[in-house]
């Protein structure tokens, strides 16, 4: 084990992300929103409470007025960034990086760091789950229960297209699929 502390481990990174200029979109008293450093779609954000949150696990009913805030504000930067692009609003069920976000992502997935089935199916699997079913599960039972198996077993399914389902076997040729959705989308606009 490294002498480094926990807080620089790469997991923390999201801490020092939320006071970087170059990543800082805008803040309030209660959050910062960033854009995510490696973004798996044209437009993807993530809205950080200041208040120290390690997970979703951590979440009790206490926090419902800070969550619909954070989604208030995801809703509000997904409508300035782009009003054509159809938009989600969530969080990883196991994520990666400590201190909770919320991601606001934009659904044509045009980007070059969407490079693995595990990146794609973590945003259109029930591994990505919305930010209104996390405040549902606060206001019904007081916390946040999601199964930690069930969600890494998301992360292995078959890719399939987010829009029509067809399943493909590599990234490169389901990327090469949904740029057709984005442009028939485009088109009837």
């Amino acid at each position: 084990m490294s002498g480094k502390s926990p807080r620089g481990h790469w997991s923390m990174g999201l801490l020092a992300s939320m006071d970087d200029p170059e990543l800082r979109v805008t803040a309030d008293d209660k959050v910062v929103i960033i854009k995510d450093k490696y973004p798996k779609a044209k437009f993807h954000f993530l809205v950080l409470p200041r208040e120290k949150i390690a997970s979703l696990k951590r979440l009790d009913s206490s926090h419902l007025d800070l969550l619909h805030h954070i989604q208030k504000k995801g809703e509000e930067i997904a409508e300035r960034a782009n009003r054509e692009l159809q938009f989600r609003f969530g969080y990883h069920a196991v994520p990666s990086m400590s201190h909770l976000h919320m991601h606001v992502i934009s659904q044509d997935f045009n980007s070059p760091c969407l490079k693995t089935k595990k990146h794609w199916n973590s945003f259109t699997t029930s591994y990505f789950v919305d930010s209104s079913e996390i405040i549902r599960q606060l206001e019904k039972t007081g916390k946040v229960e999601l199964s930690e198996q069930q969600s890494n077993e998301m992360l292995k399914k078959d890719l399939r297209c987010h829009v029509c389902k067809k399943a493909f076997s590599t990234m490169p040729a389901l990327k090469s699929h949904i740029v057709f959705h984005n442009v028939t989308k485009a088109a009837k606009s």
